[in-house]
């Protein structure tokens, strides 16, 4: 995908000059929107065709025209400035070009026929996109689950040190995450990817008979999916179910950004984003800072397509048979909520791309721990030798508040503790402090899920 900004210092929207990737944006651009407007007219006039009600030398005018070099935007422009109707302007245009053909377009259509048809095609063009991304980004995690499969380092939970992990299972689970919102993105594009033609209420009445078939024909023929029951728009649950999976998607990232940077935070360092000593600069002031920049933007840009989330309900709520509340603010939610979730995703994967692990100081935060996180293991297998589950938990949290009191190991706490002793020889205690032992089957874990996630990009 192109990546190359438009820096026009005119320039307004932050998307037009620092966010987001050309080929995206322009699927959202007025040249985009009236490229599809123009490709669901066309459509309309070859429906007509196939039903006999146009002659296939109209349609074949019809379609030399219809494109954005017959029928410019700026002409379209022009006429929108005169009649203040941005699809009568655009039929206007195509009649002007189109000469006695003329007198078929738009036939039997209303505006929202036209506009949600082609918000549809753009929706479509967005999620090949955006399932491009992800699956890319399922490749690089993928990548680092196989490559730290059996880095150990400390598992937290409320903040603090709790047992030991893999950075392989870590990546397992962002990975599998992934995978579903590629599941969820396949089963719901059916449901997004819809258009509409049965007119301004939704009875196809301006149709006549073939209103249905009409229908069929037009988007099976652009290859959207056919609705069953709409008004004079498409049912706004469908952008709804596409903004929150955007939002899902920002949120799933924004998590795994999140983990980075705290990983890399100075007296943790255990992981972080890449950084070009070379060339790059992490501050103005302090020259020893190497910030997490890109994690920190794109965890920025994730609240923003989560912040679409609310416009998009809202606008499901339409008076009657529609009113025109929705309009404007679908033209920020839908091409913003989009364009920001696909820069968000190639941000995370350049962060997983470059990301370091650290496998020494993941053991020696351990280390830090004196023991304490190995206790579960001692209490778990003092139930195995015969003492009662709530009896162990005692005796191993009495031991680690003394080893914590005292700034001891847990494990010459355990040695000399008469229930500990008495179980476990010193060589067995030595094996249940050794951290490698305590990772379960967080191998078997992480084999699966990349196994499946592979899978499921092929």
């Amino acid at each position: 995908m192109k990546r190359r900004q438009n820096h026009n210092i005119m320039a307004f929207c932050p998307l037009d000059y620092r966010y987001g990737c050309q080929d995206f944006k322009h699927i959202w651009s007025e040249v985009g929107r009236h490229e599809r407007q123009l490709e669901v007219e066309r459509a309309l006039i070859w429906a007509h065709m196939q039903l006999g009600r146009v002659s296939e030398s109209d349609y074949e005018i019809v379609k030399s025209i219809a494109n954005s070099t017959s029928v410019t935007k700026e002409r379209v422009s022009e006429i929108e400035a005169e009649t203040r109707h941005d699809i009568m302007a655009l039929t206007k245009a195509m009649a002007e070009a189109a000469g006695e053909a003329g007198w078929c377009i738009h036939l039997g259509a209303t505006s929202n026929d036209i506009v949600d048809t082609a918000v549809a095609l753009q929706l479509r063009d967005s999620i090949i996109l955006l399932r491009e991304q992800l699956c890319l980004l399922i490749g690089v995690c993928a990548d680092i689950a196989e490559r730290e499969r059996d880095t150990v380092m400390l598992g937290r939970t409320h903040g603090q040190a709790a047992v030991p992990i893999t950075f392989g299972l870590k990546a397992a689970v962002w990975l599998d995450e992934m995978r579903r919102q590629l599941i969820r993105l396949d089963e719901a594009s059916p449901r997004i990817s819809v258009g509409k033609f049965l007119g301004a209420v939704g009875t196809g009445a301006a149709q006549g008979v073939n209103a249905r078939e009409l229908q069929r024909l037009i988007l099976t023929h652009l290859g959207l999916g056919v609705p069953l029951a709409t008004t004079q728009v498409v049912g706004r649950d469908r952008y709804i179910e596409y903004v929150s999976w955007l939002a899902n998607v920002a949120c799933t990232c924004e998590k795994i950004l999140q983990e980075v940077r705290n990983l890399q935070r100075s007296e943790i360092a255990e992981a972080g984003e890449g950084f070009d000593v070379e060339k790059q600069v992490g501050s103005s002031t302090m020259a020893h800072k190497k910030n997490p920049i890109k994690s920190e933007n794109a965890s920025g840009l994730a609240r923003i397509v989560r912040s679409f989330i609310i416009p998009t309900y809202e606008n499901a709520l339409l008076w009657h048979e529609r009113d025109l509340a929705n309009s404007s603010a679908e033209r920020f939610t839908l091409s913003h909520a989009s364009a920001l979730c696909e820069d968000v995703m190639a941000k995370t994967r350049q962060v997983l791309a470059t990301m370091w692990v650290d496998a020494e100081r993941c053991m020696e935060n351990i280390k830090s721990q004196r023991g304490l996180v190995m206790a579960e293991k001692v209490m778990i297998d003092l139930v195995d030798h015969g003492i009662a589950r709530d009896e162990a938990h005692e005796i191993l949290r009495e031991a680690s508040f003394t080893a914590v009191a005292n700034k001891e190991e847990l494990i010459d706490v355990c040695s000399r503790t008469p229930a500990i002793a008495a179980a476990f020889s010193a060589e067995e205690l030595e094996f249940m402090f050794e951290p490698a032992n305590h990772i379960g089957v967080s191998g078997e874990i992480v084999d699966e899920t990349v196994a499946l996630a592979r899978a499921a990009i092929l």
